[in-house]
């Protein structure tokens, strides 16, 4: 912890615990990047289905493209010499979950195919 932010914590009496780790998650491993959280949100949108249960040439190359973007990830990751390295190469994995998701969604739109959306409206007391 830098001494200004202890000396910041101690006359505000807050203990050390309680001071923020600048949006860091931990693990195991230590602390995970802005980028690697941000690549775990793009990955949790990922399609787990076809859109309309269609499995057409648009779903497997939606498929090949999200095996090539892990299999470049793994790759990355191992040749990765410093944090900067790391944080690039989750940055880029986000981008292309997100790339591949979006062309993938367009195509089947212009197919005529529903992509559906899901929008939960807070109760405003009506």
């Amino acid at each position: 912890m830098a001494r200004s932010t202890f000396l910041a914590a101690a006359l505000l009496g807050l203990a050390p615990a309680t001071l923020p780790t600048a949006g860091l998650a931990q693990t195991a491993e230590g602390p995970v990047s802005y980028e690697e959280q941000l690549a775990q949100v793009e990955d949790q949108l990922v399609y787990q289905a076809p859109i309309a249960g269609v499995e057409n040439d648009y779903w497997f190359n939606y498929q090949t493209d999200l095996a090539e973007a892990r299999k470049e990830l793994t790759k990355d990751l191992r040749r990765a010499s410093d944090a900067e390295d790391n944080r690039d190469a989750w940055d880029e994995y986000r981008a292309e979950l997100a790339d591949a998701r979006g062309d993938y969604a367009k195509e089947m739109a212009e197919k005529g195919y529903p992509i559906g959306q899901v929008r939960v409206l807070a109760k405003n007391g009506r």
